[in-house]
């Protein structure tokens, strides 16, 4: 059995398997703070051109050098929604209120668009050629 690794060094790319050892797919991206060492979860890639599903940390087992194994079985996999890419930042507009009262905000949404990976980038992600030169 291989080494344990951390979750700092996923890397899109690494095969994921589910609890009995299947495939799934690769992972597309990895959420947390890794300056806090907080580790949120992980974007799964069924096929190449599929929307990643959104697999907490929580679901995740062992982590060794180039996979990832989930606590879960590929129908409980299949039954988890989407990956939602977050926003790099949000906007937050205010009205100043005097000391003591409430200060209401507005949460404007930004265009998700701007956000997802070019098409490109995420073929050579799945194939294993994004980062090489």
């Amino acid at each position: 059995m291989a080494d344990s690794v951390s979750w700092l060094l996923i890397e899109p790319g690494w095969h994921v398997v589910d609890a009995s050892g299947g495939g799934i797919g690769k992972v597309e991206a990895v959420t947390g703070d890794s300056n806090a060492d907080i580790f949120d979860g992980l974007a799964v890639a069924t096929e190449m051109l599929a929307r990643p599903k959104y697999v907490p940390a929580e679901q995740v087992g062992a982590i060794t050098d180039g996979t990832v194994q989930l606590t879960l079985e590929r129908s409980a996999f299949d039954a988890l929604g989407e990956y939602e890419e977050p926003a790099d930042s949000i906007e937050v507009e205010s009205e100043k209120a005097p000391l003591g009262e409430r200060l209401e905000a507005k949460l404007i949404d930004e265009d998700p668009r701007e956000h997802r990976e070019t098409l490109p980038r995420r073929i050579a992600t799945w194939l294993g050629l994004a980062g090489r030169r």
